[in-house]
């Protein structure tokens, strides 16, 4: 009896959420490998037009963002750079500006430009209309179902939710009676010699239970993009385990003389000078904070692993430094949950289980739909046979 009980949840709320598990599932396969592919379909964007191998020193900072500035349009203001360490990268001047409230992709983003400038000449190779960009596109319909963030985030995160339970339904759907034999060696492999029907009930619960882990896996970091509550509750939580003891500070400060320098310029400058073969920087321009704070990302791929800095506009001071490994557990975790939710914590091996752990994730809905339509038109036959 709690069975059919059990049954009849996960049904229905495999319907209810089914086409968005579908959508969020395969935008969320292409978006595992966007970093590798943007770099095949956009080359002129993200690598320099000049010689790679030329012993060449960046230009400052703020010179490179007034020439990018110069590119975008009145009104249109730079807010993030992300720049590369690597002699053969462009650096990427952001500028955007949204609508919180706004409901629609093209309503919620006001603008949205990425300029893509040589450091080392200032050129500007490339202005992108990230708007309407294609990796851009992909990316908000698996968070918002283009919907804008107020609306959609919600939808999505109800959605990651429902398919939460729904997984842990379909164990216990799928929980043998027996474990030997015949019956355990059905739940764990497919045969296909069997009738079509029966073959799509095997692929449903059989690749469900081998996906199970990362399926769940991607569910509560997807929850944690789409509530902060939810981030908060299990950030503290952990948190509350961890025996991280944090060190007097004694941080310095950088060769920065007020009036006659540029505090960016220097920053980065030290920012650089301490980790030449870092992967890449990120700043959130922050113009009427007192504090500007440079985000290093030590390695390729791993936005869980880095130094932050945090530098006193008026004295160039180091005001706080924040590195990866000795963060409490909780915070730890959630620096690490995009690496988790594309699958990049463990490198391309990962990254490629995690496509295919998506691929099987979309395929869940497909095939549970066809399971309820086959019942569906077997219970129409025995009503015109009676």
């Amino acid at each position: 009896m709690l069975k059919k009980q059990i049954l009849w949840f996960h049904k229905w709320l495999g319907l209810l959420s089914g086409i968005i598990v579908f959508i969020v599932s395969i935008t969320g396969c292409i978006y595992v490998f966007h970093d590798e592919l943007k770099l095949q379909v956009y080359p002129e964007k993200y690598f320099t037009n000049t010689d790679s191998t030329l012993n060449r020193t960046p230009l400052p900072l703020s010179v490179l963002q007034a020439d990018a500035q110069l590119a975008l349009a009145k009104g249109e203001k730079i807010s993030r750079v992300d720049l590369f360490p690597a002699k053969d990268r462009t650096w990427v001047f952001r500028a955007s500006k949204t609508n919180e409230n706004a409901v629609g992709h093209w309503a919620y983003y006001t603008y949205y430009k990425r300029v893509f400038v040589n450091p080392y000449t200032g050129e500007v190779q490339a202005v992108e209309d990230s708007k309407n960009e294609f990796f851009q596109l992909v990316l908000q319909l698996h968070m918002n179902l283009l919907l804008g963030k107020k609306v959609g985030s919600l939808v999505v995160g109800t959605a990651t939710a429902l398919f939460a339970v729904i997984l842990l339904t379909g164990l216990v759907l799928w929980w043998p009676k027996k474990w030997k034999g015949k019956t355990l060696k059905r739940s764990f492999r497919f045969d296909f010699k069997v009738n079509r029907k029966r073959l799509n009930y095997d692929l449903h619960n059989i690749l469900g239970i081998y996906a199970l882990c990362f399926a769940l896996l991607f569910a509560l970091t997807g929850l944690v993009f789409a509530f902060p509550a939810v981030k908060k509750i299990y950030v503290n939580g952990f948190n509350s385990f961890s025996t991280v003891s944090s060190p007097t500070p004694n941080f310095g400060k950088i060769p920065f003389t007020p009036k006659r320098d540029n505090l960016l310029d220097t920053a980065l400058n030290y920012a650089l000078s301490q980790h030449p073969t870092a992967d890449m920087m990120a700043i959130r321009l922050k113009p009427k904070e007192a504090i500007q704070d440079i985000q290093v990302r030590l390695n390729k791929d791993r936005s869980g692993v880095f130094v932050w800095y945090y530098f006193e506009k008026e004295t160039g001071g180091i005001q706080n430094i924040k590195r990866s490994h000795s963060q409490p557990l909780g915070d730890r975790l959630s620096s690490m949950n995009y690496d988790l939710h594309v699958g990049s914590y463990g490198g391309i091996y990962t990254k490629i289980i995690t496509f295919i752990m998506a691929l099987v994730c979309a395929s869940l809905p497909l095939t549970g739909f066809i399971i309820w339509l086959n019942k569906g038109k077997k219970k129409g036959k025995k009503k015109k046979l009676c």
